[in-house]
């Protein structure tokens, strides 16, 4: 007996029912922005793959060799190769570039709650402005989807320049900053302290980085985190950016948080997080600016801030649904090939009308028919009988309440 792979799933039709609703609805919020969906190919070589993380990604990754030798990658997420389609075919366009997708994505990892090895993703980029208002624009639309399904969460928004210009200030090595970053992004407090304490100047470096990490709250801990960083130049341009930012941002039930990484050496200004209240899959969403990344593929430099919403994770943080089902059965009262010939014709007219219409095709008696539109959640059954044909009339009947009534074919 074959079984599916580890980490990936088969989904019901009243799953993906629940799940194209969803999706649905979030497409129409990025409509309404007026961002263009685009797709990329599910496999990439694995040099674009590994281009902004290094050799380290490949044990994460479903990496393999076309019949050509050449290493192939099944995409862990799509920013890379929206930013290859960029470079390739879309940087003469007018700016900006509104841009976005839903697409499944591969990561070789431990399968748990949240998290699986095929997943899917929806997200979007806008590549092509450096202004404040296009981050807020990527933060409200990342809401407004989750406002439309009626999702519970809770947004985190940060902003890397803080820690960068510590950094600088500090002037610490690159290897220094990538281990901070990777402590920092994995919430690793006690092993950044310890760390901390190794470098130089370290005290005066580990007071002021975690009075920026505990800076975490409403919009009032910004001019706070002024004063305390008033000597360190950078860090306040990219606090001031933050509040130009927030002053677009049209929803007040944020939480600023300079504890937000994300891969500090992907993103270079704004990042936010969205947490949902499901318990081991919590985050649903992040992103941020990154105005480094199609200069690293190998462009001009360009400005870019994008975000994408962990699509299962979003499935399992919204609160169950019924779904309806608007399909309708048709039924011969009896075994005749005329009476079937009658049954196509009026499916075919519903059809054409844009109704779900099932004929029934296992030649079953009409009180068998009917138990089985009762099992399969049918609701509409419609009874074509030679007497009532003949008249111009089928009988339509209604499976939740019992009600049937004879319907004019013209009328149906």
């Amino acid at each position: 007996m074959f079984k599916k792979p580890k980490g990936t799933r088969d989904f019901t039709p009243i799953e993906m029912k629940k799940r194209r609703i969803i999706e649905n609805k979030l497409r129409t919020v990025f409509d309404s922005y007026n961002f263009k969906e685009i797709n990329t190919p599910t496999f990439e070589s694995f040099e674009l793959l590994s281009k902004k993380t290094g050799e380290d990604i490949r044990k994460q990754l479903f990496v393999f060799k076309d019949h050509g030798n050449r290493e192939m990658g099944l995409r862990p997420e799509l920013t890379s190769s929206v930013v290859r389609f960029y470079i390739n075919e879309l940087k003469n366009l007018p700016k900006p570039l509104k841009l976005y997708y839903f697409a499944n994505c591969f990561r070789y990892e431990n399968p748990q709650a949240g998290r699986y090895r095929e997943f899917w993703q929806m997200g979007c980029e806008l590549i092509g402005s450096k202004y404040p208002i296009a981050d807020a624009e990527i933060i409200n639309l990342a809401m407004d989807g989750l406002n439309k399904i009626n999702m519970d969460y809770e947004i985190n928004i940060g902003h890397l320049g803080v820690l960068k210009g510590i950094f600088k200030e500090f002037e610490l090595s690159e290897d220094e900053e990538l281990k901070i970053r990777r402590l920092i992004d994995k919430e690793d407090y006690e092993g950044l302290e310890n760390y901390l304490s190794e470098l130089k100047s370290s005290d005066e470096l580990k007071d002021i980085i975690f009075k920026i990490l505990n800076s975490k709250g409403d919009k009032s801990v910004i001019p706070d985190l002024k004063e305390v960083l008033k000597d360190y130049p950078t860090s306040i341009e990219a606090l001031n950016n933050l509040e130009e930012i927030l002053e677009f941002v049209k929803h007040d039930n944020i939480v600023i948080n300079f504890g937000i990484a994300r891969g500090l050496d992907y993103y270079t200004g704004m990042v936010f997080e969205i947490y949902g209240k499901r318990e081991g899959a919590r985050q649903v969403c992040g992103g941020g600016r990154y105005d480094n990344l199609i200069e690293l593929f190998g462009e001009q430099p360009t400005p870019a801030v994008g975000f994408a919403y962990g699509f299962d994770r979003v499935m399992l943080n919204i609160d169950d649904f019924e779904v309806e089902d608007e399909s309708i059965l048709i039924i011969p009262i009896k075994k005749d090939k005329k009476l079937l010939k009658e049954c196509l014709n009026i499916a075919d007219k519903l059809r054409k009308s844009g109704k779900s219409v099932e004929v029934d095709l296992m030649n079953r008696k009409l009180n068998k028919a009917l138990n089985y539109a009762n099992t399969v959640g049918i609701n509409k059954v419609i009874i074509v009988g030679e007497k009532e044909l003949s008249e111009g009339k089928v009988s339509l009947k209604n499976m939740k309440t019992g009600e049937q009534e004879l319907v004019g074919l013209e009328d149906l």
